[in-house]
């Protein structure tokens, strides 16, 4: 079992950079697969980002490719997320998520252990 802690968002201004954080409790974290996930109110969670629990295989949704990159250090427990040139389109509340794999999932319903999520907004 695995507790993830998010941590990182705020409020930025269109064309501004955010690094996520998110911190597995586990002290067998390298087996975990982690994903980042975002919700904007009233619509669904959908998926962001992911790495394979050896941080070689990474996954992203074409929108953020380019703009986001997702990485971890398995020594310190952490995969980040790193996002450039955010628009406010970008705004939600962004949530990490742990499956113990050698895949690298990216469906919601895959994933068995979330975060409490942290807020990015981003202002025009």
């Amino acid at each position: 079992q695995v507790h993830l802690a998010e941590s990182g968002g705020g409020l930025v201004q269109a064309g501004g950079s955010l690094r996520l954080s998110c911190l597995g409790s586990a002290r067998t974290f390298s087996i975990y697969a982690v994903g980042w996930f975002r919700q904007a109110p009233g619509k669904e969670r959908e998926f962001v980002a992911a790495i394979d629990r050896d941080g070689i295989t990474t996954k992203y949704t074409d929108a953020m490719r380019g703009r986001f990159t997702i990485s971890r250090n398995n020594t310190l427990n952490r995969v980040w997320l790193r996002m450039n040139s955010l628009q406010p389109e970008d705004t939600a509340t962004y949530y990490c998520a742990a499956r113990a794999t050698t895949l690298v999932p990216t469906e919601r319903n895959e994933y068995d252990y979330w975060g409490q999520g942290t807020q990015v907004t981003v202002s025009s």
